[in-house]
């Protein structure tokens, strides 16, 4: 009975290895993956507050992009709506896309409680689909992506970020 159980431990041992070596290789090439995939604005489609569509495709052309994934009660998406809010003028080369997966009349509420809703430069998109996480590697909320304006991607702000820091890019 020894005799078996050292090629036996041996064996799970190698097993074991090969399993955890195979899934780190594996979460590396998806980053790698994702990474290489958000370099530019992936081509997507969310909804608008009135239910139509919009699409990557009708983003304004020649200027920054500053997408804003946010949850309408989260603190710091409000800290940073209002942040927003009180420097647009010095975003006037930005265009923002926020993003929620929440129902559009929450969107809507938030858009307005922040004094964001109908500016010329901000628009208010629903994740029906909640796709805006796996597409753009979003993995926290707020989560924001800032675009240059041949749509590369310049930053990416996980969690709360300063209106300093991104302004710095942009200016």
């Amino acid at each position: 009975m020894k005799k078996y159980l050292k090629p036996l431990i041996g064996i799970i041992l190698v097993s074991v290895l090969v399993f955890l070596g195979y899934n780190i290789l594996k979460k590396i090439n998806h980053k790698k993956e994702v990474a290489e995939r958000i370099k530019t604005i992936p081509k997507f489609s969310f909804l608008k507050l009135n239910n139509s569509n919009f699409s990557n495709k009708k983003l304004t052309k020649n200027t920054y992009k500053l997408f804003v994934y946010f949850n309408s009660e989260c603190d710091y998406c409000q800290s940073e709506a209002t942040q927003i809010n009180a420097n647009l003028a010095l975003f006037k080369d930005t265009q923002f896309v926020f993003v929620s997966y929440e129902p559009i009349a929450d969107i809507k509420q938030f858009a307005k409680t922040y004094n964001l809703l109908n500016k010329e430069n901000a628009i208010f998109l629903q994740d029906k689909e909640m796709i805006f996480e796996e597409l753009f590697d979003a993995k926290s909320i707020p989560f924001m992506l800032l675009y240059s304006k041949d749509n590369q991607l310049i930053e990416k702000y996980k969690g709360a970020a300063k209106i300093e820091n991104i302004l710095k890019h942009i200016q």
